[in-house]
Order: C-alpha cells, then structure tokens, then sequence
C-alpha cells in the first residue's frame, strides 16, 4: 500500500504557476555526501547542460572548534528624517539599506565565502525602533545581474519569463499595509530600490526580516540574506532586562559547504530540475560563524534567537545542564519566565531567553542542539560583573487569552502533499490549493476565527502568517489515513495545551505530523491581501503558500 506520502490525489493535475507546474522526484543518488532531502523537481520544460561535478565537502567536524569570537551585527543608523505620512508635523527615521555581495570569514581556517548580504554583513544589519514611531527603509538592490545558486524554472514564479535576480524584503511578524509587507510577487530586479513604511504599531519585540520574492525566496536567504528588526516600548523598559552588551542576538542556520568554504546548494541532479524538498546541512551558523565563542562576564544575559534555517527545527539546551528561562516568543513578551530544559524552534520561530552565568565565573558553557555544538560562551572570573546578581521579575506582560467563543468562523486547513509513483512528480499545497487560485480565506478585518492545521503529511509544517499575531489553542492526534482515504476525521487522542514557553503571542507555529493543531487569530490592523506559509522554504516554494485577504466588515 502506498504511504500518505506516496498518495496521489487529483489536485496534482490541476495547472499552478502559470505555465510552470512543478513536481519532485525520488531521491536521486549523489553518494555519501548529499543532504538535501532526495525530491527533485521535474517540469515539461526540464532540460539543461550537465551540471558540473561536484566539489569536495566540508568536513565541519574536522576545523578547530571556538577559535573565532561571535560576530554581533550592527545597529543600523538613520540617514535623514522625514515626515510621517499618518501624522502631519511628526519626523520619523529613514534608513537606507543596500543588498549587495560580500565575502564572510564563517571560520579562521576558511577561504572567504560568497554570500548574499544586507548592507555587506550576514545576517545583515540590526533596526532598532519604536512602538507607534514609524520609520522608513529604502531597500536598495545592488546585487549582481546573475544568481550563484541553481534556480529551478519549474517553480511556481521562477520562470524563464522573469529575471533570474530579484527580491522583495518581508519584515516577518510586522503589522504593516500590504504595501509594505512584502508580497512575494512585487519583487523588483537588480539596480532597482523600493522605499517603504512600517508604522511599529504594535508590542516590544523581536522581529526579522529577509527576502521574500516568489520562486527564489529559498535561494537568497540561503545565500545570506536576513537581518534582525526589534521593536521597543516603554512598558518593556520598565522590566530593568538586560540590555546593552548583556542582551545579544543570535541568529541560527545550518547550511552546506564546499572544502574551498563556498556555499553548497544540494539539488536534485536532474538536469533543469534542481530542486529539493528539504535542506539539512551539517555546518551550523550562529551569527553566520562557525563554532564561534562569547566571553560573556558572570552576570545575567538577554539572548534574542531567531532560527533562520531553511528547513531544520533546533532543540536547544545548556551543557551543564541548567536551565534557559525563556520571557518571550515570536510576538513579545510571555506572561513570566519559564525555565526549560529543552527549547524546540523551527524555522521562523523567535526565543527570547535570560542566560544566568552569575556562579560560572571561569567556566565554559556550551549551547547545544542535541548532540550539536553551536556556541561557547566564556565567563570571566569577576572583571565587570555587578556587585549584586540580577533578579528575574516575576511577571512580564499580562496577556489576554482570546476568547475561543468570540470566534465567528472556524477553518478547517489542510497540508497536503502528493505524488505520483509513476512519474515521480510531488507537490506540496495548503487546503489543496495552487498559489494562482482564487482567494478562499477572507476574514473580516476585526473579527476573530480559529484555523484547524490538519497536518496530512510526514512532516512538520512552520505555519507563518503575515500581518497578524495569534494564540496557539491546542495540539490534538488523529488519524491521517481515515482522514484522507475515507473524508472522516478520527481523533486518537485528547487536544493538548501549548507548552509554557508557546502561551504567548506568536506568528509561526509548528504544525506536526498526525495532529490537528488549533491557532485563534484576530484579524486587525488592515486590509488587503497578505500570505499565510510554510515556513520550510524549499516547501513554500513548491507551492506551500497560500494569499489570504483581509476585507471590511
């Protein structure tokens, strides 16, 4: 019998992208070293040269481990002010950032590697701005006419109609226009920029931000293109959190390398096919470096993650065993800290965790995913820290549960893939639907509704949606196969809770295999047509995105 990945169903033959419909094959064998998932696209119009042979891997278990110190981006500058455009008399900031390629020292015993970059650094700059103060960014598109990674013309939006290089920036979890939240088809081409506004009206927290445009999404971030955008209020102020050099970001990615330190892209092999399901590298980033440390003084630190991966969900965790107080999710502060001894975070998925070295004066510590090592941090013996330890506050923000029965609609949202045994073409939608299909979800702007992630497939699914922040209501098992074999749904078991450390406001949130996972959503703040996505770009790419258009009541 054929496994629900194996199942075919006739949406596949239904047309996508135009005329560029895209599939994916079994895996093909590129020998001991290849990590991409094994499915491979294949289109009526696939064909190309050979593809040349491939380089030797980086080994990354056999470099030096915390021989580089961890790089912390910069906080990006205003060049000018100008008015805001919803308040007349008022400045606000405007900022120019350039995308351009640069070179990146990722390890001391690497040549530089080719990346992609926001103002010349991976991850590129950092924004500082605050709640209910807009600012400007001008997005300026200085990279080269031609792409260094394998695009793959199949694809939904990447078709030899358009130009190979072109991008559009999501700041990811902004409440913004639609104008201004970066829809993946308002891409713009090399030499061109684009000025926008983000009216900050929203909670303190940690946003980011990185490339969207529709097709190619998946390449440019991996070829570096991500930053990080935090978003202030007064009422986070008042907590005394570590700030300055005690609260630091750490930007999470894996990624592939070639021996000479070049950026790896695993495709398919097929010609004119290449792309892949999945991505799992064995070299993992932090702050674009390799096997990095931090000297950190014994005191109480602030760490902002954001996993900027692909496709990989870390599970992470201290070497000596304590452990992380998370105080905060994707969308802000949670109600009071929670000690973890384990942090899941898929890709998309945001932690702000407090980090106590107070009683480690000269010791190392390791933060670790499972068996990975990521970071050292090393702690002085007393030069620097205070004279009394930081206390946590009990309570952060108060949050006010939605009420599950203000809910005028509840969608039932499936997560679909397919494919067909016999031409080996997969295909991977929302609900059934092609990204070029006519709009299904229109909630009114103001009113509240449940989605019900009905996860059909083996894999778990990052949900994003753009412009609101949502509850996770619960996680509950059922049976996939009468679901999709016989229409009935079946439940094995009862809805589970969020987790302590997912009770807080969020924009992304894992959709496991064999369970229906419930999120509340209150659609506020604009109209117009905005994305709702999985967050494994290879899989938004083929076609695991969706639009969705917030109209008026």
């Amino acid at each position: 019998m054929l496994t629900r990945r194996h199942f075919l169903l006739a949406a596949l033959a239904v047309p996508s992208c135009r005329r560029h419909r895209h599939g994916s094959a079994h895996a093909h064998d590129a020998g001991p070293h290849a990590h991409g998932a094994g499915h491979a696209g294949v289109g009526p119009a696939a064909s190309a040269a050979p593809a040349a042979p491939p380089k030797p891997p980086l080994h990354p278990d056999a470099l030096a481990r915390f021989v580089d110190p961890l790089f912390v981006p910069e906080i990006q500058r205003p060049i000018e002010s100008r008015p805001d455009p919803g308040r007349p008399g008022v400045q606000i900031p405007y900022y120019r950032i350039a995308m351009r390629e640069t070179e990146v020292r990722v390890h001391r015993d690497l040549p530089p590697t080719r990346m992609w970059s926001y103002g010349g650094t991976v991850p590129g700059p950092t924004l500082e701005v605050r709640s209910g103060r807009g600012a400007f960014i001008e997005w300026q598109n200085d990279l080269p006419g031609e792409h260094f990674l394998p695009i793959d013309h199949n694809i939904c939006g990447a078709g030899t109609d358009v130009p190979d290089v072109r991008t559009i920036v999501h700041v990811h979890g902004a409440r913004v226009p639609p104008e201004s939240d970066g829809y993946p088809e308002h891409w713009y081409g090399s030499g061109q920029s684009k000025v926008v506004h983000y009216p900050n009206r929203q909670d303190a927290t940690m946003l980011w931000y990185h490339d969207h445009a529709m097709g190619i999404e998946r390449l440019n971030h991996y070829a570096g293109m991500f930053g990080l955008y935090f978003v202030r209020d007064d009422a986070e102020d008042r907590l005394g959190l570590p700030k300055g050099a005690r609260e630091v970001p750490l930007v999470l990615c894996d990624r592939l390398f070639a021996a000479d330190g070049q950026l790896v892209y695993p495709t398919s092999g097929l010609p004119g096919a290449p792309w892949v399901s999945e991505i799992n590298g064995d070299a993992h980033l932090v702050n674009g470096r390799l096997f990095p440390y931090f000297d950190v003084a014994p005191a109480l630190y602030r760490f902002r993650m954001v996993n900027a991966s692909n496709g990989r969900v870390y599970y992470l965790s201290l070497s000596n065993g304590k452990p992380l107080v998370q105080i905060g999710t994707d969308q802000g502060l949670l109600r009071a800290p929670v000690p973890l001894p384990s942090l899941p975070l898929a890709p998309a998925e945001r932690a702000d965790l407090l980090i106590d070295f107070s009683e480690l004066a000269g010791e190392t510590v390791l933060l670790k995913s499972q068996t990975l090592q990521l970071l050292q941090f090393r702690v002085g013996k007393g030069a620097g820290a205070p004279k009394k330890a930081a206390a946590l506050p009990r309570a952060l923000r108060p949050i006010a549960r939605i009420d599950r029965k203000t809910a005028v609609k509840t969608r039932t949202m499936t997560l679909n893939e397919y494919m067909d045994p016999k031409t080996h073409t997969m295909l991977m939608l929302l609900n059934g639907k092609h990204w070029h299909e006519p709009v299904t979800e229109t909630p009114l702007a103001g009113t509240v509704e449940i989605w019900e992630l009905v996860n059909l497939t083996e894999d778990t699914h990052p949900i994003h949606l753009h412009l609101v922040r949502f509850q996770l209501l619960e996680r509950q098992p059922f049976d996939a196969d009468d679901y999709q074999y016989l229409g009935k749904m079946r439940y094995t078991g009862e809805p589970a809770p969020p987790g302590p450390g997912e009770d807080g406001w969020k924009d992304t949130v894992r959709a496991d295999p064999g369970m229906v996972t419930r999120i509340i959503v209150r659609f506020e703040g604009y109209t117009g047509r905005y994305v709702w996505h999985c967050h494994n770009l290879e899989h938004a790419a083929n076609e695991m995105m969706r639009p969705f258009e917030v109209v008026a009541g």
